[in-house]
């Protein structure tokens, strides 16, 4: 068995004919599909099982495996979100030259837009004297040495706070000092803290650390969303601050999400163990759950969840499971930078799937209109949702 995202690399790689054999019978060996909760088929696309077989044609032709009987194409095992890459994006094309324009959208004929690019490695380091580094028009290298701390740019998109000695007695003078990684709209970053924790800042996004951690804790505070890979220290616990709560460990693997945009705040825990504190309620997540702290409600909600979806935006990958368009759109918006507007009154839909982060917006929202049941309006880098 193969993860949806190394499918997707491999369907990827066969499309530019680099694949080689074992690759290509791995490839074949899975299938994929796309579902869509809340979908009804729109006529006006045609007949759904013809366009299936179009689609279903398609990819084996791509990968050019037919079986000796009669050149019949081989059957394939459909596995759940396996390559909803294809269907995404080799369906969205096949779509797009199929369909008709009905008279419901004569009225809102499409200005082709101007292209909208993924977001990038960004990010603003804000020193605690105030001083601001654009990292992305930094040079790799050393870039300060801060509180006995070097700070490094150790190529595009990661920092590095090594811990070494400066040598100068007046870089070491502010134990206490603190730094604030900012990642705007549209942008990625990757950190490594003094103590060696590693963390992956999502959109929209910042932590505030200090330089060396000298006390008996070790606490940052996070806007936003934020993977971490905590160095395990019983001495000196982490701790991560982020909308009141408190999310502790003594070294694991975790995902905090806490947009100011979004109602919930979660926790998603991967390897260890963490404790989730907030006005007197606690709780304690094993790998595979989430606690969830709802704006509205005390106390915090466990559940299990799918760890890959809810990391996929740190490797590369939007992963929808089930998911209304509104919290799709929250996404869309703050890694492309685009203001999302909605009618008044919009029915919930609700998708699912995976697709790459790193394609145009247009493609993006090309593959939601699949469904026949929603459809987007670009103006600039305003996109209007539309029923």
């Amino acid at each position: 068995m193969i993860t949806k995202e190394e499918f997707l690399i491999l369907y990827e790689k066969n499309l530019s004919g680099e694949c080689t054999p074992e690759e290509k019978q791995l490839l074949e060996a899975h299938h994929d599909e796309i579902t869509m909760p809340d979908d009804e088929w729109d006529k006006d696309l045609g007949n759904k099982k013809r366009l299936y077989n179009i689609l279903n044609a398609k990819l084996h032709e791509s990968m050019g495996s037919t079986s000796g009987n009669g050149g019949a194409i081989k059957r394939y095992v459909w596995v759940k979100w396996a390559a909803a890459l294809l269907i995404f994006f080799s369906a969205a094309m096949l779509y797009l030259k199929l369909r008709p324009v009905t008279p419901a959208y004569n009225g809102l004929a499409k200005v082709k837009p101007a292209v909208i690019l993924p977001g990038s490695n960004k990010a603003y380091l804000t020193m605690s004297n105030g001083t601001v580094i654009t990292l992305n028009g930094a040079r790799n290298g050393k870039l300060l040495a801060q509180s006995g701390t070097q700070v490094n740019k150790v190529k595009d998109g990661l920092l590095e706070y090594n811990g070494q000695k400066s040598g100068n007695p007046a870089a070491a003078a502010d134990e206490n000092a603190y730094n604030t990684m900012n990642v705007p709209r549209g942008g990625q970053y990757q950190l490594i803290l003094s103590d060696g924790t590693k963390v992956w800042l999502n959109s929209a996004s910042s932590l505030k650390y200090p330089v060396s951690f000298n006390g008996r804790e070790r606490i940052v505070e996070l806007t936003g969303e934020a993977y971490f890979e905590v160095v395990k220290n019983d001495a000196q616990p982490f701790k991560v601050r982020v909308n009141g709560i408190t999310v502790q460990d003594l070294g694991t693997h975790f995902n905090v999400m806490g947009y100011s945009d979004e109602k919930e705040v979660k926790t998603t825990l991967l390897e260890g163990a963490v404790k989730l504190v907030n006005n007197g309620h606690e709780a304690f997540l094993k790998p595979g759950e989430q606690g969830m702290l709802n704006s509205q409600h005390n106390g915090f909600n466990v559940r299990d969840v799918d760890v890959d979806d809810v990391v996929a935006w740190k490797n590369g990958f939007f992963a929808f499971n089930n998911e209304d368009i509104q919290t799709i759109m929250r996404r869309i918006s703050r890694w492309y930078d685009v203001d999302v507007v909605f009618p008044a009154q919009f029915k919930r839909k609700n998708f699912g799937g995976t697709i790459s982060r790193f394609k145009d917006v247009d493609e993006v929202l090309n593959a939601l209109e699949l469904t026949g049941s929603i459809h987007f309006k670009i103006e600039g880098r305003r996109i209007t949702v539309m029923p």
